[in-house]
Order: C-alpha cells, then sequence, then structure tokens
C-alpha cells in the first residue's frame, strides 16, 4: 500500500534541495511528492536531513491546512501493485582494484601514517580494501564490499591531511562512487563497511561492533583488534536488510553521542537476530560542547591515546 503524498526518492543530487530553514549548501532537503501527478507538493513542503540540528519537517497536511487547500485526505490511500524488487546494482571489479594504489597522494592514508606507522596503516588499508579517488585531489573511497565480496558501492571522502577531518569548505565533501561513475539507473542497496570481513574464518567466533562512519571503524579496529568493526554510514544506516548477515552473532552498537536512544531502540529491534548491547559511554562523558558537534568513538580515541595504540584507552560496552 503506498500513500498519495511520499518523500522523493533519492535519484541523484539533482532530486535533492538547499533546506528552507537551514540552507546548507550540500542539499539536504527532501520534497515531497504528489505520487499521481510525480510533482512536488511545494518548494518548501519536505524534510531536511539534518535530523539533530535543523528538524525542518513541513509535511502536505500541513501545506493543505495552512493554505486552506480542499484534498483527498479523507480518502483512502491509493492502492498500487506491489512493485517486484529491483536487481541490486554492484560496481565493476576492475573500478575497485584500479583505486588501489596513489596512497602517497591518498591524505586519509597519509593521516594514517602519522598516527599509527606504515605496519599498522598498511595493515589497516589492505583490511578495508581502502581506496584512492581522483574526485577529489587526495580523496578516499571506502569501499563497500557485501558477505559476497561483490562491491555494492563506495563513499568518496576528501579529508584534511594535517587533521584527518572531512574537508568541509567551500562543501562537505562526501560523494557516492556509482554517482562519480554517471549511473543514474543505479539500484544502490547498501551493507555494512567491512562486511567482507565476516567471511575470514578466524573472524567467525569474534565479537562484532558496529559505528557510524568508516573512518571510526579503521580507527577503532587498530586499538581493539579483537572485534570486527563494522560502520553503517549513518546514524540512520542500521536495517534488517543490513543487519541480517549477523544473524547468531554478538554485536556491540557504539552510536554517536546523541544517537544512543534511537540505536537502543534499534537494538531491540534486532534482539531476535543476534546478541545486540548498546555502549552508553559517549553519552555519559560527553561534554555539551561534544553534544553539539557530534562527538564519536573516534574523537574520543584519538583524544584519549594521541600517540597511538600503545597508550590504548578503555572502552565499555554498557
Amino acid at each position: 500500500m503506498e500513500y498519495r503524498y511520499k518523500l522523493e526518492p533519492y535519484k541523484g543530487q539533482g532530486t535533492r534541495y538547499r533546506c528552507p530553514r537551514c540552507q546548507q549548501m550540500e542539499r539536504t532537503f527532501v520534497r515531497y511528492i504528489d505520487t499521481e501527478t510525480n510533482q512536488h507538493v511545494h518548494e518548501n513542503v519536505g524534510k531536511c536531513n539534518r535530523e539533530d540540528n535543523c528538524q525542518y519537517h513541513y509535511t502536505p497536511k500541513m501545506f493543505f491546512e495552512d493554505n486552506h487547500i480542499q484534498h483527498d485526505k479523507h480518502l483512502p490511500p491509493i492502492r498500487k501493485p506491489k512493485p517486484l524488487p529491483k536487481a541490486i546494482s554492484y560496481i565493476a571489479e576492475d573500478v575497485f582494484l584500479s583505486s588501489l594504489k596513489h596512497y602517497e597522494s591518498n591524505n586519509f592514508v597519509q593521516w594514517l601514517r602519522k598516527l599509527f606507522g606504515d605496519d599498522i596503516t598498511n595493515d589497516l588499508v589492505e583490511r578495508y580494501g581502502i581506496g584512492t579517488s581522483k574526485h577529489w585531489t587526495g580523496s578516499t573511497v571506502f569501499w563497500l564490499i557485501d558477505i559476497d565480496l561483490k562491491i555494492r558501492t563506495g563513499e568518496i571522502i576528501h579529508f584534511d591531511a594535517e587533521t584527518g577531518r572531512t574537508i568541509k569548505e567551500p562543501q562537505r565533501r562526501k560523494y557516492w562512487v556509482h554517482s562519480a561513475l554517471k549511473q543514474p539507473e543505479f539500484n544502490l542497496q547498501q551493507c555494512f563497511f567491512g562486511e567482507h570481513l565476516l567471511t575470514i574464518s578466524e573472524n567467525t567466533s569474534k565479537p562484532i561492533a558496529i559505528v557510524e562512519a568508516a573512518k571510526t571503524a579503521i580507527i577503532a579496529s587498530a586499538y581493539f583488534p579483537e572485534y570486527i568493526w563494522l560502520a553503517c554510514l549513518g546514524k540512520n544506516g542500521l536495517n534488517p536488510d543490513k543487519f541480517n548477515v549477523l544473524k547468531g552473532r554478538t554485536v556491540v552498537l557504539y552510536p554517536d553521542v546523541n544517537a544512543f536512544d534511537y540505536w537502543d531502540e534499534k537494538a531491540r529491534e534486532f534482539s531476535h537476530i543476534a546478541t545486540v548491547e548498546v555502549s552508553s559511554q559517549l553519552e555519559k562523558i560527553a561534554t555539551p560542547d561534544e553534544r553539539k558537534s557530534g562527538l564519536d568513538l573516534a574523537d574520543y580515541l584519538l583524544r584519549n591515546a594521541p600517540n597511538g595504540i600503545d597508550s590504548q584507552p578503555a572502552i565499555t560496552n554498557l
């Protein structure tokens, strides 16, 4: 069953807009469309994806009521035949292999070398299949390789080589490989970053730790190799399609600050799939400024062990 008005599905940056409230250049605003006409309800009717910072959400119902417009809100929702699921799209292996070089100009890899040295960095690069992108000079690719070793896509991020932080000026530099390859019909179904590590025989009995960002998973795996570190790529990145590959495993979630309650709900939702716990450590220690900036586990580890793994801090599950 589909309702007449729904948020416009993602089909590239042309389907995302500048939010009327926060005016972010990176296009965080999703407009509502009328599924009968496939037209936008109004340019201001939609939802900002910056849930923690902006929270703008202006629904079609609010718009109709504010403008005294009669519509069929009292009629039953339109029933449409459920379409057959589209096949998952994949990135060609040669595209992936061609990215596994030029690390001397990869800002993120060079930052890792300063932090951990060559041996640990080389291991992390090989373990996670970190690539180099030409999209921005010095940018990095975090490949999403699924449990069948197929490449779902890659997240391109441009980091500052000195700080290891994402470059945000003049705009936040994050992009997708399938978008960079100009594949508009690409049917993306994300998997966990690092999911391919589940196929390694020595990892079958290891507990699994999940964070939001690929960078955080890589950093944490250097400090705590006794876990398999995965990333779901965002606060809203936990869903059943991803989580089903963890059936029967022991899982600890490490949400960024301000995401604990939401991930705690997700842990209960997925309790029939795996044994899931949620760490509240960052919630307990975060200062008001850290809450505003969105403290994550990588920030905590680097702050408490700035000289690398030899000064390993403690982390807790609960």
